[in-house]
């Protein structure tokens, strides 16, 4: 695990991500020195609380945002997909076949293509008996997984989603990462932004953002192994509140240290992990 990210690209084979990218918007920093490799075949998650940078990266790697600094290593805009966050990856006003039609046509995909692809994609989203249903019309879980079908309809090399999953019941959840990790096996380049953490643990990477500064990168199995301080659990808040939270019906503490006396370090999941580097993070500044 680095605390820098900054992974060399893999021998034999393309990796695409960003080196070193800052962004900002006016006198705001949204990325500080971001690095993020995404190698072919695996999918790198990117976890942060709201205003970590998560969208502002995605957006930069597909080219809708120019860094200040920085190299971005991308296929040309043809060969990447985007699924932006919410309900605008589709066209709500259209039917589920209209909208692969338009899509289809924007990448100059021939009928037989469309027809082919439609119908594998379709099918492994469970939507093939929603062709004709208005986009509008579907549950939030259908319409996000239409949206997907439509980042990859014209198979691109780089796959770029933002929380794909925010909002979507569990079983839609299921679904959709099984055709985010179809996508990856079959070559593709994959980063996510999610705000579910157990997600992040199943990506071959992951990326902590906090202010936009990079926090830990690594596999997730690292990262867990590399919590900074301390986490201990308990009824109440132990040590300084605004290093406490809650985790159902118990509160989590996080300590710079050692646990202090008759307190038991406890072993961190992501959620705990990402609080931890946040935390840490914010203790390093002030």
């Amino acid at each position: 695990m680095s605390r820098t990210p900054d992974t060399p690209a893999p021998s034999g084979g393309e990796q695409w991500g960003t080196h070193d990218i800052s962004v900002a918007f006016g006198t705001t920093v949204a990325l500080d020195r971001v690095t993020l490799p995404v190698p072919p075949g695996q999918v790198a998650a990117v976890v942060g609380g709201d205003g970590a940078g998560k969208t502002t990266l995605l957006r930069t790697l597909v080219g809708r945002v120019r860094p200040q600094s920085g190299r971005v290593h991308a296929p040309e805009g043809k060969l990447c997909g985007f699924m932006p966050t919410g309900a605008s990856g589709v066209w709500q006003d259209l039917t589920v076949t209209e909208n692969l039609t338009f899509v289809a046509a924007a990448h100059h995909l021939s009928s037989s293509e469309l027809a082919d692809r439609g119908d594998r994609l379709l099918e492994a989203a469970g939507l093939d008996h929603a062709r004709d249903r208005l986009a509008g019309a579907l549950s939030g879980g259908m319409r996000q997984k239409l949206a997907f079908c439509l980042a990859m309809l014209h198979q691109p090399r780089l796959l770029v989603l933002d929380e794909p999953s925010t909002g979507v019941d569990p079983v839609s959840r299921v679904d959709l990462w099984r055709l985010i990790s179809r996508a990856a096996a079959d070559g593709a380049a994959v980063v996510m932004a999610t705000t579910y953490l157990d997600e992040a643990e199943r990506a071959s990477t992951c990326l902590v953002l906090d202010g936009g500064h990079a926090l830990a990168f690594g596999a997730p199995a690292d990262i867990l192994a590399d919590v900074p301080g301390t986490i201990t659990d308990g009824d109440t808040p132990s040590g300084a509140p605004e290093r406490s939270w809650r985790r159902g019906r118990r509160t989590r503490s996080w300590h710079p240290g050692p646990a202090r006396p008759g307190e038991q370090p406890l072993g961190a999941d992501m959620e705990d992990t990402v609080v931890a580097l946040t935390l840490a993070h914010q203790n390093q500044e002030t």
